[in-house]
């Protein structure tokens, strides 16, 4: 069933951040699909392994001995202080305004402050100052001492303020890509800790099938010493025992692996212990349309948003390219003091105002232009197409939606037949009018039913999460829209 869980958390994360890849599982890595007949399968085989940033985290502070009590929003929480993907996303925001902050010294006045003092001599003769009477070939030694200030700046530069501004709309979609960053991080901290709430409620499964089992072996080797059933009937039940012991085996190991992958993406200790207290809930969420939920996406989604600015940055830079061609307007001012040394010396300026005209660049303005038309295109072009991919994710997490809670619903009515079944196949056994092999076969549809609803169950809360972050707001209603409460009506105003 792990196989299923990687599969359906895969399916969210690939939904959210635009494409399909291939599941794995296994201890290897290696591609090995495990299903129970009967288990709800996803629409697609999917893989966590384009979402690898997101699965690391930061490790924060050291292990202590004390069980550590982890809810579903101390998960998230850490996950956004220590989630390897958010703080990739935050470096990358900081060198985007650091790139902002350098396009800014082009409009801003350059103040620089200069000292020195040179000693010299020279020779007049060599620069063609000869046979003059009076004049001595020879000048010198003498000193120049000059501290002087300087002062730059452009006062009318169309390209350098149109540059300025695309790198303002570029750290604004350095933001949105941050806050979406932190939304998928919500997503993905909050779907492994349902994960690991599915693989205990697998485990406490699993246990409860091996005590029910150990129960038929010692009543079938009680009846087989009493003479009353044939040894046949107590090897059936001890084949059927070391089964399910075998299943509670391997749902531990994956838990125990679930409960690592959980604590690497929010930055726990490995070797914390912790225990989970939040659990899978079938509450549904408020009604509310397909409709009001695009709209509230297209308004929320910071994906989205950043996809905009980008398209905002590409047109400055185009008209930054353009005007490259209008004439430039730059002013250099300077005072100093100049004089044979620090105490003989007298004030001097320089000011100078000039025009830059380009008369013949050589097509390059002209390729500029060109490139950025055609990126201002592609940016136009990716905002487009996310917007119609925004539509496509909420309509298919409204099907997933629906269809997971109608198949929590079918599991839990099966659930209750097959305990039914498994209690009135073990009184026919006691009353001596059927053999073991009706309990055996009623305690594995019991198993594959158990199964199904805890599948089914986490499906179900995972795209209630994948629709809080389908809306541009996992950060927030993640928990809401799992647990319920009152943040999950939202969407309706």
């Amino acid at each position: 069933m792990r196989g299923f869980i990687l599969a359906a958390l895969g399916t969210a994360l690939a939904l959210v951040n635009g494409g399909p890849v291939s599941a794995q599982s296994g201890a290897e890595g290696g591609a090995q699909s495990m299903t129970v007949p009967g288990t709800p399968r996803p629409a697609g085989t999917y893989s966590l392994e384009g979402q690898g940033q997101y699965l690391g985290g930061v490790t924060a502070g050291q292990a202590t001995s004390e069980e550590l009590a982890l809810s579903l929003e101390d998960a998230i929480q850490r996950g956004l202080k220590n989630n390897l993907g958010a703080l990739l996303s935050d470096q990358g925001r900081r060198h985007s305004q650091a790139t902002r902050m350098r396009s800014m010294a082009d409009l801003l006045p350059n103040v620089t402050v200069r000292s020195g003092e040179t000693d010299m001599q020279e020779n007049l003769a060599a620069l063609g100052f000869s046979g003059f009477p009076g004049i001595p070939q020879i000048l010198g030694p003498f000193a120049v001492f000059d501290l002087r200030g300087y002062v730059t700046q452009r006062v009318l530069d169309l390209s350098a303020i149109r540059s300025t501004q695309a790198d303002r709309q570029g750290v604004l979609a350095t933001e949105q890509s941050y806050q979406n960053s932190r939304d998928m991080v919500a997503l993905v901290a909050g779907g492994l800790y349902l994960q690991t709430v599915a693989g205990e409620s697998r485990v406490e499964s699993a246990r409860a099938q091996v005590k029910t089992a150990q129960a038929v072996y010692d009543q079938a080797l009680d009846y087989k010493q009493s003479g009353l059933i044939p040894a046949i009937d107590v090897l059936r039940a001890q084949v059927q025992l070391e089964a399910e012991r075998q299943r509670l085996i391997a749902a531990e190991n994956d838990f125990e692996k679930m409960k690592l992958s959980l604590a690497q993406a929010i930055g726990l200790p490995l070797t914390q212990r912790y225990r989970l207290t939040d659990s899978l809930s079938s509450e549904s969420l408020p009604p509310f349309t397909v409709e009001q939920a695009i709209e509230k996406s297209y308004e929320n989604r910071s994906d989205y948003r950043g996809a905009q600015a980008l398209v905002k940055a590409a047109e400055f830079a185009r008209r930054a390219a353009v005007a490259e061609r209008y004439p430039s307007v730059g002013a250099s001012f300077d005072y100093g003091l100049l004089g044979q040394s620090v105490v003989q010396n007298h004030g001097t300026f320089t000011a100078a105002i000039g025009v830059t005209i380009p008369v013949f660049e050589g097509g390059r303005i002209d390729g500029k232009v060109l490139e950025a038309d055609a990126t201002l295109k592609q940016r136009t072009a990716e905002r487009d197409a996310l917007r119609s991919r925004i539509e496509f994710e909420v309509r298919s997490v409204f099907l997933d939606l629906k269809s997971s809670l109608d198949q929590v619903n079918l599991a839990r009515n099966a659930l209750k037949l097959a305990e039914t079944q498994v209690a009135q196949s073990q009184d026919r056994f006691a009353a001596g009018v059927a053999n073991n092999l009706e309990v055996v076969q009623a305690q594995q549809a019991l198993a594959v039913a158990s199964d199904n609803y805890i599948s089914s169950l986490f499906a179900y809360n995972l795209a209630k999460g994948t629709l809080a972050r389908a809306a541009g707001a996992a950060e927030k209603l993640f928990r809401v829209f799992v647990l319920g409460g009152a943040g999950a009506a939202t969407l309706e105003r």
